[in-house]
């Protein structure tokens, strides 16, 4: 997994690229990057897949703040970034969530 983060100095952003790669999305055929930046609505962010079966989308968000995030694969498993910043309990259960951090 991957995440690339860059500022952007035209409107005070932070544009963040999520990937997903093609052997944690196995035979998937959509996934969706859900998170408190768009209210855990899980129709909100589709990713694209690469030819390499890579799932990716690019988000600009506000810098100062965390943001609490996972993936959604095909409706119904849900995915967390091993690169993310770090990870906290979501409180459903015993899942965690990812957290960016810009």
């Amino acid at each position: 997994m991957a995440i690339e983060k860059q500022m952007l100095k035209k409107n005070n952003q932070c544009k963040v690229k999520f990937m997903l790669p093609g052997e944690i999305a196995e035979a998937a055929t959509s996934v969706h990057l859900v998170g408190d930046f768009n209210n855990w609505d899980r129709m909100d962010m589709p990713m694209k897949k690469r030819k390499d079966g890579t799932f990716y989308v690019s988000i600009e968000l506000e810098p100062g703040r965390e943001y609490q995030f996972r993936y959604l694969l095909d409706n119904h498993r849900w995915e967390n970034d091993s690169e993310a910043d770090k990870h906290v309990p979501s409180g459903v259960g015993d899942s965690t969530n990812s957290v960016l951090s810009i």
